[in-house]
């Protein structure tokens, strides 16, 4: 099957990844941009456990101030090489998680950073919501809440801003797919007025 050239433009510009990358998902989706989309972030994510155990060496970070000047952000978005670190697109990543992170004011980076103490105070609340469910479906339906009430609150889960489609997550794996090492948010930092 022939792939135009102009629907792989379409899908590295939407994507951010390598023409050569685009063209193999088109060619395993046989021209369906759709489920080339789907193949992409499927190989983002193996890229992504590939590199976990490397070393990062270098950064940047990214800031955000609202027109306002009552709330901002900053991020440290850590990188393998300053090679990396020092490219125009990774720093603009660094900024638009910033702004995320202004907008939205996670608490957590990830789930392993929820505290036990945090995850018992949100069961006592949904255990008071789920009392009058069938005993069987009770753990489902806490774990549901649990997951819902949580992913609000964790950075990488969060539907970034600017794309809902995609969350932080799935970013900061784009990110390693398309430098080829590993991408990682180190700290990020709001303050606001109010």
């Amino acid at each position: 099957m022939e792939i135009s050239s102009s629907v792989i433009k379409e899908l590295r510009d939407q994507t951010g990844i390598s023409v050569m990358q685009c063209k193999k998902a088109l060619e395993e989706a046989q021209g369906d941009k759709e489920k080339a989309l789907i193949i992409l972030k499927q190989k983002r994510k193996e890229a992504a456990d590939k590199k976990s155990d490397r070393t990062l060496g270098a950064g940047t970070v990214g800031v955000y101030v609202h027109n306002t000047n009552e709330v901002a952000a900053m991020v440290l978005l850590a990188s393998e090489t300053d090679f990396v670190s020092k490219n125009e697109e990774f720093a603009t990543l660094a900024k638009d998680v910033a702004m995320h992170v202004a907008a939205l004011n996670p608490k957590f980076l990830s789930r392993d950073e929820v505290s036990e103490e945090a995850m018992l105070k949100a069961k006592e609340v949904f255990a008071e919501d789920i009392k009058d469910k069938p005993a069987e479906m009770q753990e489902k339906i806490m774990e549901g809440k649990l997951n819902n009430y949580f992913k609000e609150q964790i950075l990488l889960e969060q539907p970034f801003i600017k794309n809902p489609d995609t969350t932080i997550g799935e970013m900061i794996n784009g990110a390693i797919q398309k430098f080829g090492e590993k991408v990682s948010i180190v700290e990020f930092k709001r303050v606001s007025v109010k």
